[in-house]
């Protein structure tokens, strides 16, 4: 069995555009005709040079080779071109490519991918939602407002979620960390006195954070959000410097969660060692792949950190999330996209299966899911922005207003 040919596809999200503006497919087919999907989460170019660079590293280090090879092709792409460090890029377009190959891998064994890792421990899959707002519902009001996100959780909780994410701290930036203003205090603090009374201890409420702050502006806010007693406080500083997000770890009785920009077990390893977080979000679009999920999620056991796989993409990472989550033994809780409905579910063939608040793990080989390409081919992409962006320059509360969403 030898790797023969590989397609990309970009695929534009409809609006409200619920995880990303775009999402990158890769599809591999082996000579004897077996086919693998995988998903790149790469955002620091434009998708069509993502996608060159998936055709690159396919033709160097995949092509005509076993499938099975997974981590001899790691160890090449890890230290392409005398790199040899972590590269959310690099380890990006990896990802996408790995999930492929272990998408082939199971389908040739007839057997789902965490049946290869270790097998099944957690038949069922906690799962979380990002609140959003209605559809008639002006998203730069919506997130702003306390109230109206109190009412989504409690509909969230009702249909069956026991934890919902939220993220009220106002605009991330290229400039970033910063002290938290007076005003982003404020609504934190009214977002989870609000969210609280409405869905009591029905529900878990885990707060987002994008870097916004310094280790001494985290704290701050920090003290203020403990009262309220969230599952955890997330990514509350840049991810170049673990070192100052352990301070927060270190002073705030809230458990830090922080990984969806990292990649590697190297990165993840120095996030443990420092003692900078409790929960570990690695992404498989870009940690590096399912392998190097299991890894992480090793490294994190050592150390009795749990694992709650992040998710801001499409249905093909959140497949090799569940395979991840489903063989791992401090496996916390899973991101999901709502119930994985709407588009999500459009783009395949067979949608993920979501029950009362958990995701369960399909039982078909492989990642378990196919696309439907005719949905495919019908959302091309043609936009030029990437897929999720910062603000550009530093935030001033007064002369830029309340935030709108990112």
């Amino acid at each position: 069995m030898r790797l023969d040919t590989l397609e990309t596809f970009i695929t534009g999200t409809p609006p409200p555009g619920h995880g990303g503006r775009y999402f990158i497919f890769v599809r591999l087919t082996t000579a004897c005709g077996i086919t693998g999907i995988g998903e790149i989460y790469s955002a620091s170019f434009a998708p069509e040079i993502v996608c060159k660079m998936a055709e690159d590293m396919f033709a160097r280090y995949l092509e005509g080779r076993a499938p099975d090879r997974i981590e001899h092709f790691w160890r090449q792409a890890h230290g392409s071109g005398f790199t040899h460090r972590p590269d959310t890029s690099v380890q990006g377009v990896v990802s996408g490519l790995e999930m492929a190959c272990w998408d082939i891998v199971g389908k040739a064994l007839d057997r789902p991918v965490y049946a290869l890792l270790g097998g099944l421990v957690n038949e069922r899959l906690r799962t979380y939602t990002y609140l959003y707002p209605p559809e008639d519902v002006d998203p730069a009001e919506f997130y702003n407002d306390p109230h109206a996100s109190a009412e989504v959780a409690a509909a969230r909780v009702a249909e069956g979620f026991s934890a919902v994410k939220f993220d009220p701290a106002g605009q991330y930036t290229v400039y970033d960390g910063r002290m938290p203003d007076l005003e982003a205090m404020a609504q934190s603090v009214a977002f989870c006195r609000e969210i609280r009374a409405a869905v009591g201890d029905r529900a878990d409420m885990l707060f987002g954070t994008h870097g916004q702050f310094t280790a001494a502006g985290a704290l701050r806010l920090a003290r203020q959000l403990e009262p309220f007693d969230p599952l955890w406080f997330e990514e509350p500083c840049p991810p170049d410097m673990p070192e100052e997000m352990a301070k927060v770890a270190a002073g705030t009785s809230i458990p830090v969660a922080t990984g969806e920009r990292l990649c590697s077990k190297f990165e993840f390893a120095r996030v443990l060692d420092l003692g900078a977080a409790a929960i570990l979000q690695p992404d498989l679009g870009r940690a590096g792949g399912i392998l190097e999920g299991k890894k992480i999620a090793a490294l994190a056991e050592t150390r009795y950190a749990q694992v709650a796989p992040h998710l801001y993409c499409g249905p093909v990472a959140a497949a090799a999330n569940i395979q991840l989550a489903a063989c791992i033994p401090n496996f916390l809780i899973l991101e999901s996209i709502g119930k994985m409905d709407g588009f999500h579910a459009a783009l395949l063939k067979q949608p993920l299966q979501w029950e009362d608040g958990y995701i369960i793990p399909p039982t078909a080989p492989g990642l378990g899911i196919e696309l439907d390409d005719a949905v495919v081919a019908a959302h091309p992409w043609t936009g030029d922005q990437l897929h999720l962006e910062m603000g550009s320059e530093p935030h001033d509360p007064k002369r830029h207003g309340p935030f709108g969403g990112g």
